[in-house]
């Protein structure tokens, strides 16, 4: 069923729990407590525990509760599993690509130093012109929902959220960079993951629902009353659902195309050492899918079965199309359950959501226009001021522009629910010239070049022409309908994975992996008070022999970290996407009571296991390096030499990217 194809109601204000005053306070003021608490101490070693706190942090958006909740409400209990399953999969494929990249390149900052060094100028400013549309509708799909989300919590003016949450990522990206969103990504999911265990056990505390028996009968009286059409039976506790199956395939496809043409998801991969990338990529995904699963199935129950009831936000009437579509039903949801206090948690865990995810993105965007544009076709004999000057502009310039941007598609119409289905049509486009650009030697400069555009335009044309075709107009509200939106996507996706072969059998090319290591890329030296600059003879001499003297050990242990992550990323697709949701599909069951409640206990049980994985693991994980700053601050001046010692060696034969504030503006 289509978010537009609910029963509309003439809309009724909802009156906020919160004042203003406590939007504009969260949204403004805690971002400068978040950039104080956390310092250019961030040691550079990022080990597992990290690793996958920071991965489930990268996919923990704001868009990730409100939009499976979304699903869930749209289409029953499939849509948060279709969520999750388009989540996971992708997100531990990555640990492919990152170790791919770390033996092949180990000192590449970016994907577009990679592009560039293997296909030339004309490749690195289409990459970039994809990974620059690829950052934006992701901050326009996150600030659409959040700052709906916080407008509906607060009643602060809905632009006024959308200008202001910027501004906050900006304070802290200025002071810690990379280095530091490790750390404050950390204590964001640890707290939003806190809040949602919270919220997993007070909805049962509700009279209304007061278990899980009930809350199920509750479901299945909302399918009598408003069936759904493509569900078994009209059912909402059935996986066979045409609506879910079709926003499963959409969503994995531009979950795909989100991360890989998204820089911002790599410098974090090289920022790990080897030994934590793969399982740190694989904890996360595995751990991740459980956020959208069950807090997605758990709110949408919730407000599907209690709808009708007094206790409700919108009683007497349903959410109304534009509610559902702005990605108010886990607020609804929290309201419901905890009133004023489940409002506050709301309001702080989206605010944190977007923090978290909205600066990598900030930060991926300002690298891109400080380094990959300004210094290497501007001003290629910048110095250090100049490159960290313009990163600083970047962070000014996109926070302003993706603002306005948001603001725009909002007095057009468009909504959270718009952005969550298309987005794929233009995220997707480089999924495989990129892939292939990492992984396949023989794909040629033209195909790189060529495919991605043509797999755009592709994409863009099946969208709009299957939504005249079905729809006989093309607006915002036909485009935002699911099987345009699939269409639209896997041709985007998908044709270049056609293109691309046949381009380059017309003019085949064979890429020499090596030519990789004669990049001068690394900007540290032996003495960590110093960084090289690539531009001086002596240090890139130095940097050579230390490339040269990579063991063939190393590589090994690469190679064999990276047939380990084609392992995990194979199990997870197979398991999660595959072998486990398509037979249920096919056989058109319709949950029992038992079944639901076993579905639910094992997402909520997840849901805690995901809070211990990516709350207490790192710190059990870390306890060495925690002690370690611990002697440091009571060392007082000492502190930045025992800080040193503890982990000198820690990341042999790695050079992690630094922060906006390092002294050579490619390290970000």
């Amino acid at each position: 069923m289509s978010i537009d194809l609910l029963a509309r109601a003439d809309d009724v204000v909802v009156k906020p729990p919160l004042s203003q005053a406590v939007g504009y306070v969260v949204v403004t003021d805690s971002a400068e407590v978040v950039s104080d608490g956390i310092g250019d101490e961030a040691v550079e070693t990022v080990n597992t525990g990290l690793t996958a706190s920071a991965v489930v942090s990268s996919w923990l958006w704001s868009t990730a509760m409100l939009g499976s909740s979304l699903v869930g409400y749209v289409n029953g209990v499939s849509g948060p599993f279709w969520f999750a399953a388009g989540c996971s999969p992708m997100i531990v494929f990555f640990a492919v690509l990152g170790i791919s990249c770390k033996r092949k390149i180990p000192e590449a900052h970016t994907l577009l130093e990679i592009v560039r060094i293997r296909y030339g100028t004309t490749a690195h400013i289409v990459y970039m012109f994809l990974c620059l549309v690829n950052n934006l509708i992701a901050v326009a799909n996150m600030l659409l929902g959040a700052s709906a989300a916080i407008t509906a919590m607060t009643g602060m003016h809905i632009i006024a959220a959308t200008f202001l949450l910027p501004v906050g990522v900006a304070l802290y990206t200025f002071v810690g960079g990379i280095k530091a969103t490790f750390l404050t990504d950390y204590i964001h999911t640890f707290t939003i993951l806190i809040i949602l265990c919270y919220f997993s056990v007070k909805a049962f505390t509700l009279e209304e629902v007061g278990s899980i028996g009930n809350l199920y009968e509750l479901v299945q009286a909302a399918g009598a009353r408003h069936p759904v059409s493509g569900n078994e039976d009209g059912s909402y506790l059935t996986m066979t659902s045409k609506g879910g199956i079709l926003f499963g395939i959409l969503h994995i496809c531009a979950n795909f195309g989100l991360v890989i043409m998204d820089t911002s998801f790599f410098i974090k991969a090289f920022s790990a050492s080897p030994q934590a990338v793969v399982p740190g990529y694989v904890v996360g995904g595995i751990a991740y899918f459980a956020i959208p699963w069950a807090m997605g199935t758990l709110a949408s129950s919730v407000v599907l079965g209690l709808e009708n009831n007094p206790i409700f936000p919108t009683y007497p009437r349903r959410m109304t199309s534009s509610e559902v579509s702005n990605g108010l039903v886990l607020p609804y949801f929290a309201m419901t359950i905890a009133g004023k206090g489940g409002a506050a948690g709301i309001l702080l865990i989206t605010f944190m959501a977007v923090t978290s995810t909205l600066s990598a993105q900030v930060i991926a965007v300002s690298s891109i226009i400080s380094f990959d544009i300004y210094r290497t076709y501007f001003k290629q004999n910048a110095s250090d001021g100049d490159v960290i000057r313009w990163s600083h502009y970047g962070v000014i310039f996109f926070a302003l522009f993706a603002s306005a941007f948001s603001t725009m598609l909002h007095y057009v119409g468009v909504d959270l629910g718009w952005t969550l289905y298309m987005l794929g049509v233009l995220t997707c486009p480089g999924i495989f010239p990129t892939a292939f650009t990492i992984l396949w030697r023989r794909q040629s400069k033209a195909a790189a070049i060529v495919s991605p555009l043509l797999g755009m335009v592709t994409g863009i044309a099946s969208w709009l022409g299957s939504a005249y075709a079905l729809y006989g107009e093309v607006t915002v509200a036909t485009t935002g309908q699911t099987v345009p939106c699939v269409w639209g996507t896997v041709a985007s996706a998908f044709s270049p994975l056609l293109y691309s072969p046949i381009i380059t059998l017309f003019q085949p090319e064979y890429f020499d992996w090596a030519e990789f290591r004669k990049e001068r890329l690394a900007f540290e030296v032996t003495d960590n008070s110093s960084i090289i600059s690539d531009r001086n003879p002596t240090s890139a001499a130095h940097v050579d022999l230390e490339i040269q003297a990579q063991s063939t050990n190393d590589q090994m242990l690469l190679k064999r970290w990276g047939r380990i992550a084609a392992f995990w990323a194979l199990g997870t697709f197979l398991g999660h996407w595959v072998l486990w949701p398509l037979p249920m599909y096919a056989s058109k069951y319709i949950f029992g009571k038992a079944f639901y409640a076993a579905w639910l206990i094992i997402a909520i049980i997840w849901l805690w296991g995901t809070l211990f994985m990516v709350g207490f693991y790192p710190l059990i994980d870390g306890r060495h390096q925690i002690w370690a700053v611990w002697q440091a601050v009571k060392a007082g001046g000492h502190r930045k030499q025992v800080i040193d010692e503890a982990f000198e060696g820690s990341s042999e034969g790695h050079h992690s990217p630094g922060s906006v504030e390092d002294k050579d503006g490619k390290n970000y």
